[in-house]
């Protein structure tokens, strides 16, 4: 990849990986998280690999392997776009039929649907899933969209857009002046606010300065940092970027436990 230096750089690079996509009829974004992963989604990947090769399907139909989508307990889960179609519980003898119904014909499978559990109403497309609909998802919603081992991916949905205006347009205190506005504050228990915490540390003597992500998690079963690690660590990574230049860091850390071994893969 060339480095990019400039708005303009970056616009370029998004525009040229939308057009990329745009080639496929199809694109079948396949939950690879840990809980799908669990569930044996790899074995659905694979299958789902094969036999669009042997199909010869491969320039057509994209493959999307991406972190966690939130709905573990339907895993292995998959969205047909542009369609939106979701399937869950898959295995790997359900791809030949996903391929040769859903992919080349736009058939429904119904079996594979989600069924809503209050009224049985078998339900086609994700965005029309109650669990779903209830939710904003403002940390976790970007996860199906990008493949997290895909940098090109991350851009062509915006990512890295935020971290170039800042460089290009905005002094370090304005950053923070804008981080204050926005209400962000951290999501542990005490609900620190973000922009006093970076104004603090802008503030503070001596260098050099450090950006520390905790993305370590002490609470049994819990793992909403892992998610995002997992599946969209881009986001951190830039995230990182924006604070040290806010609060005039040279160094970052990112703390993950070795328990998690696909966000430290990732």
């Amino acid at each position: 990849m060339n480095t990019i230096t400039s708005i303009e750089d970056l616009k370029k690079l998004t525009e040229k990986q939308k057009k990329e996509n745009s080639k496929y009829n199809k694109i079948v974004t396949l939950c690879a998280g840990t809980g799908c992963c669990a569930s044996g989604c790899l074995s659905v990947l694979s299958s789902l690999r094969n036999e669009l090769k042997h199909k010869k399907l491969t320039k057509k139909i994209k493959i999307r392997t991406t972190g966690c989508h939130g709905f573990c307990e339907q895993g292995p889960l998959m969205v047909i776009e542009p369609e939106n179609v979701f399937y869950c519980h898959l295995k790997p003898e359900d791809i030949p039929e996903i391929i040769s119904k859903t992919l080349l014909n736009d058939k429904i499978i119904e079996r594979l649907l989600y069924a809503d559990p209050a009224s049985g109403k078998k339900i086609i497309h994700e965005k029309d899933i109650p669990f779903y609909k209830a939710q904003d998802r403002a940390v976790l919603g970007q996860n199906k969209l990008v493949d997290p081992c895909s940098i090109n991916d991350y851009i062509a949905n915006g990512g890295y857009s935020a971290l170039i205006k800042i460089l290009t347009s905005m002094k370090p205190d304005e950053v923070i002046k804008e981080i204050k506005k926005s209400g962000l504050r951290g999501r542990g228990g005490g609900g620190f606010p973000t922009g006093r915490k970076w104004e603090f540390c802008r503030g503070a003597s001596g260098k050099p300065k450090y950006v520390i992500c905790n993305a370590d998690e002490g609470d049994p079963g819990a793992y909403m940092d892992r998610s995002v690690l997992e599946g969209n660590p881009h986001a951190i990574i830039e995230g990182m970027l924006i604070g040290a230049y806010a609060i005039g860091a040279e160094h970052g850390y990112i703390y993950v436990r070795n328990e998690y071994p696909l966000a430290v893969e990732h």
